[in-house]
């Protein structure tokens, strides 16, 4: 490899300087669509949306960047608000080979886990890489996140496929009160956190915790222990049939405390199911869950800190969910278009996850891949497979928590620019290299590209002499060397 580690390490140092960087003045104004081979190297100029758009996207395509030249920023995120209204036909032909996933958990069951997990993390995969509704495919990352359940638990395997398609995706840019509803009543959630073992006998309480601490209140939300406990008891008897159509939903009756409780100082009368739906609805409304989840959609836009830096857009924010009754594309037009489209100044750095470091070099460069066992592997290598993170939190949201593990990031940079994952080739035309005089000139057009402006005069200085004198001379044997050094360079790693 041309790059050793000590190359990497200096190349893709990401503390200060890495944060510093992410607030380069980007230089493009004509964007491209999806993945696709480019013809011609667009006529880039300095453009402000580039970088928001690298916020609400995946990794903004050419396609994308050309709709906010034209219709502008604002324009744009109104149409990926109205996702419906986006022909995304083209996606759902790709993932024609994974229709298993679309069964029941009943016939999931049948299978082994890895004949159903794979096409899961795949057709997951793909749908990043390749829908034009970016951010509604964000929104059910978030919300994914945000009711984490890991498929290595049990027989979750079989059951997260149900839950993501008639729970996250249906209400990821709906209403909040709706989203929560439906995953208490997950029977993927119900197993992943124990509820169907929650009876009056011996109520369990990993459900009731994490559904105020991780869900909705927040650690923070005024709630005790004992409010725990309480609600513990409103949901024993929220169950998972375990004969005929194992997987779905079901109340035993017989199961359930049928005495009554005493709740966020409120005394609950006994009414069956009714009780806890009715815990649902406080904690929906509540003015506290607001906080906590435009806290949170702060943190994944905008900041690492929204309690230091954005406090202000994270009110608005959270009064937005008090008088729409929790609806989440209002939330989002406060984060979005009060907050990061006029952010004063460059915006706070936010580093890339795994997911969001792989899935833009897919996009960006452009990649045709089928997202499959190579590629979620290196997903796995950086900790971040899907729908495997191990604790009820998600995986985190802030740079500290990843930037530990970047060798696995120099890795994927090499082992792509070079073709060596099955399935997976980035396409240029040659006559990308008809008018380019020398190494430097494609670095320059690579870093555009991939970054949004010239790598620093350092950095262009040290990947340029990491060439040898063949490689100088034959352009295209530089290109996946220069490919290789941007992807692990400072500038991509940022979002």
């Amino acid at each position: 490899m041309l790059f050793d580690r000590r190359r990497f390490l200096q190349l893709a140092g990401l503390g200060a300087a890495g944060a510093t960087l992410s607030g380069c003045a980007p230089l493009y104004t004509r964007l491209a669509g999806g993945p696709v081979s480019l013809e011609q190297w667009p006529d880039w100029n300095d453009e402000p949306a580039y970088p928001l758009l690298r916020r609400v996207t995946f990794g903004p395509t050419p396609a994308e960047r050309t709709a906010v030249q034209e219709i502008g920023l604002a324009g744009w995120l109104e149409e990926q608000l109205a996702y419906t209204e986006i022909d995304d036909q083209a996606m759902e032909i790709r993932l024609r080979p994974y229709d298993l996933i679309a069964q029941d958990a009943d016939y999931l069951l049948m299978w082994d886990a890895e004949e159903v997990q794979r096409p899961f993390q795949q057709a997951t995969f793909l749908r990043r890489v390749y829908s034009r509704r970016q951010l509604f495919e964000m929104m059910v990352h978030f919300w994914t996140d945000h009711f984490n359940i890991a498929i290595t638990k049990g027989d979750v395997w079989a059951l997260k496929p149900v839950d993501d398609r008639l729970v996250i995706r249906p209400h990821a840019l709906g209403n909040f009160g709706d989203l929560l509803h439906a995953s208490a009543s997950s029977p993927a959630m119900l197993i992943y956190l124990d509820n169907q073992a929650n009876i009056k006998a011996w109520p369990n309480e990993n459900y009731a915790r994490e559904v105020m601490e991780l869900h909705t209140l927040g650690v923070d939300g005024g709630y005790s222990q004992q409010d725990v406990m309480e609600l513990a008891r409103q949901f024993t008897g929220w169950s998972v049939k375990e004969y005929g159509w194992w997987g779905e939903f079901t109340f035993n009756e017989a199961a359930h405390d049928p005495a009554a409780k005493q709740w966020l100082g409120q005394t609950v009368a006994p009414a069956g199911m009714a009780e806890a739906e009715t815990a649902l609805h406080t904690l929906a409304a509540h003015p506290q869950t607001g906080h906590f989840l435009a806290t949170k959609l702060v943190r994944r836009f905008i900041c690492d800190h929204p309690e230091r830096d954005a406090a202000e857009l994270v009110d608005k924010t959270a009064v937005a969910f008090t008088q729409t009754g929790g609806d989440i594309r209002a939330m989002l037009r406060v984060v979005l278009l009060d907050g990061l489209a006029t952010w004063p100044g460059p915006l706070p750095p936010k580093f890339k996850r795994p997911v969001d470091f792989i899935t833009s070099a897919m996009r960006q460069l452009p990649v045709e891949t089928d997202g499959g066992p190579p590629l979620q592997a290196e997903l796995a290598a950086l900790a971040q497979a899907d729908y495997e993170w191990p604790t009820p939190d998600g995986p985190p949201d802030v740079a500290d928590a990843w930037l530990r593990n970047l060798l696995p990031r120099w890795r994927f940079a090499t082992r792509l620019a070079h073709h060596e994952y099955k399935g997976t080739r980035w396409h240029w035309s040659p006559t990308l290299l008809d008018n380019l005089d020398d190494p430097g000139m494609l670095l320059d057009r690579v870093s555009l590209l991939l970054t949004g402006s010239p790598l620093p005069v350092a950095d262009r200085q040290a990947v340029l002499a990491a060439l040898s004198p063949a490689q100088t001379a034959d352009l295209t044997q530089a290109t996946p060397i220069l490919l290789a050094a941007i992807l692990a360079s400072p500038a991509f790693q940022w979002r």
